[in-house]
């Protein structure tokens, strides 16, 4: 069953604890979740939850927000210890980057490096 689905979701395999399968969930809709056997399924039992979900907020007068409303902005605020910004600054300073150019490398090198961490335990349990 094909259907268009305009809210983004995201979907996670289920542990067999969890009873298998694939859960999805709908981050623009708070607590709009769903799951099933197959990733198809899971999506077509999604769609059914987010007409639910819409429909229940539309009979109580509740908002319903746009799809793609919670889209992060790619923007945040950081205080730093001022020895931390000045490390930070002179690093920079010496790969030849911006300040941003150079912690949004050192995040992503850290988060990729604790994805494959993850993946790795998982495939030893």
């Amino acid at each position: 069953m094909a259907h268009q689905l305009n809210y983004p979701f995201e979907i996670r395999p289920l542990t067999n604890d969890e009873g298998g399968g694939y859960f999805i969930s709908f981050p623009d809709l708070p607590g709009c979740v769903s799951d099933g056997e197959t990733i198809e399924e899971t999506i077509d039992n999604g769609i059914d939850a987010v007409h639910s979900w819409v429909e229940t907020a539309r009979e109580f007068n509740d908002p319903v927000p746009e799809p793609g409303a919670g889209k992060a902005s790619g923007r945040f605020v950081q205080r730093l210890p001022r020895s931390l910004h000045a490390r930070l600054s002179a690093r920079a300073k010496q790969e030849g980057v911006s300040m941003n150019a150079l912690v949004t490398a050192i995040i992503a090198e850290s988060l990729g490096k604790r994805g494959n961490q993850l993946r790795e335990d998982k495939a030893f349990d």
